[in-house]
């Protein structure tokens, strides 16, 4: 506790391959992120813990949370490992009764499992998955109807679910780079600049969201798995050699 953790590749003293997984709040002060080469991790944060990661512990306790989770309401839908959306609007009055489950939720999630979770209480799936954003670690924000505008007009456009580095940039271009610049910006503006995108990130600034809650299960159709070198190779022997032990274990997890 109090120390960065960074989980991914070996850093081998600054001269590791691959890429960090995933860090803790403290790594991230020293400028660390997912996907950052972890030589250049290592040069940021050199007394840092550095472990690998543990897929099979992180879907373990995955399933554990989203156990707890399934419980408090009959609309729940898994996303990925960390994260998951709840429908509270027939049990709850307002509010104030959704930010009580919220907290017992993470009561029971933090006594039974030992892990914080943040959480966001909103009028949408986008706009709870903005807010659960917000307070990190072991936050709870509530964003209301009447409160939408105040709540995001300030916010970098990235904060929206689409909207990641390489699209901002064409955004900024027009101008926008507030969630608050969308907000004021007409809808065939939108639609005229940007497509369907333009008219999908309008409705979700202006908390015009209405997809449901609900599980969703997708068949596997694929399967993949990656190595990294630790140094550059051109030797198709030794490429091969790797290979094969890849397509053996991934061989192994489809029987």
């Amino acid at each position: 506790k109090g120390k960065p953790v960074i989980i991914g590749a070996d850093p081998k003293e600054g001269k590791g391959r691959g890429v960090i997984a995933t860090c803790n709040y403290e790594a991230r002060k020293y400028g660390l992120h997912s996907a950052m080469p972890i030589s250049q991790a290592y040069k940021r944060c050199p007394h840092g813990i550095y472990l690998k990661p543990n897929g099979k512990k992180y879907f373990k306790v995955s399933n554990e949370v989203m156990d707890i989770l399934e419980i408090y309401s009959d609309n729940f839908q898994r996303v990925g490992t960390d994260e998951a959306y709840l429908e509270l609007t027939e049990i709850t009055k307002d509010c104030g009764e959704a930010e009580k489950i919220a907290k017992e939720i993470q009561k029971e999630i933090f006594t039974k499992i030992g892990i914080t979770i943040s959480i966001g209480i909103a009028p949408t799936k986008s706009l709870a998955k903005i807010a659960s954003d917000e307070n990190k670690p072991n936050g709870i924000t509530i964003v209301k109807l009447e409160t939408i505008y105040e709540f995001l007009k300030d916010k970098d456009i990235t904060r929206i679910p689409g909207i990641g580095k390489k699209t901002k940039v064409h955004f900024y271009k027009k101008g926008i780079k507030r969630i608050g610049d969308i907000i004021n910006t007409p809808l065939p503006t939108m639609i005229k600049l940007f497509g369907k995108h333009g008219r999908w990130i309008w409705n979700v600034a202006n908390g015009l969201d209405n997809r449901k809650v609900k599980e969703f299960h997708e068949e596997r159709k694929s399967i993949s798995a990656e190595r990294t070198f630790f140094s550059d190779t051109d030797n198709f022997n030794e490429i091969l050699s790797k290979l094969e032990d890849i397509n053996k274990k991934d061989f192994q997890e489809l029987i």
